[in-house]
């Protein structure tokens, strides 16, 4: 420092500190030339700060918002240490330390990781949780020995990861110990928060901070169990299984009447659908209680066996072709070999009957157009 910043220094007799506008600083050293500090300096501390006085590396004094006329008459403590019993007859050397005790809002906690915990419904399941709160300083002398020692000018981002994993730690501890269902942890938020507000307090006090405010905005499962509670919610939703698979069966006819292999197409993948569906129904069912406890259980029911393949024989080209089943004759007559008079027969007919007149073709010839009228 020149000679003009020492005769600036030796003049000025106003200490104070205008924060500005945008800042995240917590605590502020005040320059001064060799940290002089004459009698009768004015010291201004604003609203939301707290001026503190070192000497020599020792807390001398702390000043809350107001305006000073720095004398010895009026710092009795100062007064006791080295130099300020004469008066101020010459400068005193003191560092003077402004901290914001403003609340400092919207700050993020969260948790890097997963976090095990038991749940009493689902057991062990790991959650992810993340919020924001809200600290001041409260205790400018504890806050000024524990963390800013000699930092000239301490921000927030200093202390930003010690405030998380202190946060996330102690939520931890508190979320475990609730043991609330994970369904019910969404109408419990506000509790969590009391709590676990009160658990960080202590841990905060010991570095002079308050935690004015804590919220939690999300508690999460992995994803594969949040998809594992959308299908059972669905399951809920659906209700009774019997009525959803006649529904399903219902709607599966109707589609396949809009295909070209028809309903006859899919007669076997359907048939199999609605004993799969009857065979689910039955499992649900309520069984019956054994009359007797040494009675033999019954032997497992066996499946019924699939449904017959129908085959038809057809008159092509004048002559006897087949036997065909319903997908082989649903191929012929995409290919125009099998038409709607083309004559056909199977077991069980009494004699050869065009193909439109047989109830089991008649979806065959869905997609094609009737014959053309007679001129």
């Amino acid at each position: 420092m020149g000679l003009l910043d020492k005769i600036r220094g030796e003049f000025i007799d106003i200490i104070e500190w205008t924060e500005p506008s945008q800042n995240d600083i917590l605590a502020y050293r005040f320059p001064r030339y060799q940290n002089e500090i004459k009698n009768g300096a004015q010291l201004t501390v604003r609203e939301g700060q707290t001026a503190a006085f070192v000497n020599e590396g020792q807390l001398a004094d702390t000043f809350a918002p107001g305006m000073y006329r720095l004398e010895t008459k009026n710092l009795p403590i100062l007064g006791t240490l080295k130099g300020w019993k004469y008066g101020f007859n010459s400068p005193f050397k003191a560092e003077v330390y402004f901290i914001s005790t403003r609340q400092w809002t919207d700050q993020k906690w969260g948790t890097q990781n997963p976090v095990m915990v038991r749940d009493p419904e689902f057991g062990p399941v790991r959650v992810r949780a993340f919020g924001s709160f809200a600290f001041r300083v409260t205790d400018p002398g504890t806050f000024l020995k524990e963390l800013v020692a000699t930092d000239p000018s301490f921000e927030t981002y200093e202390i930003a990861a010690q405030l998380r994993n202190t946060i996330v730690s102690r939520f931890v501890d508190v979320l475990g110990a609730a043991k609330i269902p994970m369904l019910d942890l969404a109408g419990n938020y506000e509790k969590i928060s009391i709590i676990a507000q009160e658990k960080i307090a202590p841990v905060m006090a010991s570095m002079g901070l308050t935690v004015t405010q804590f919220f939690v905005e999300n508690i999460s499962l992995p994803p594969e169990v949040e998809e594992a509670l959308d299908k059972r919610s669905k399951m809920a939703v659906l209700g009774n299984l019997d009525q959803y698979t006649k529904y399903q069966t219902a709607e599966a006819i109707g589609d396949a009447a809009k295909n070209p292999g028809g309903i006859a197409g899919m007669g076997v993948g359907l048939g199999a659908g609605v004993v799969m569906g009857n065979q689910m129904a039955g499992a649900l069912q309520p069984k019956p209680a054994a009359p007797y406890a040494a009675e033999v259980p019954a032997a497992p029911m066996a499946p019924p066996p699939l449904p017959a393949t129908v085959s038809f024989f057809a008159a092509i080209n004048g002559a006897q072709a087949g036997p065909f089943d319903l997908t082989a004759l649903a191929g012929r007559v995409r290919d125009g070999s099998i038409s709607r008079a083309t004559l056909v027969w199977k077991q069980g007919m009494a004699s050869w009957t065009a193909a439109e007149n047989v109830v089991e073709l008649q979806s065959l010839f869905a997609h094609l157009p009737p014959p053309l009228p007679p001129r």
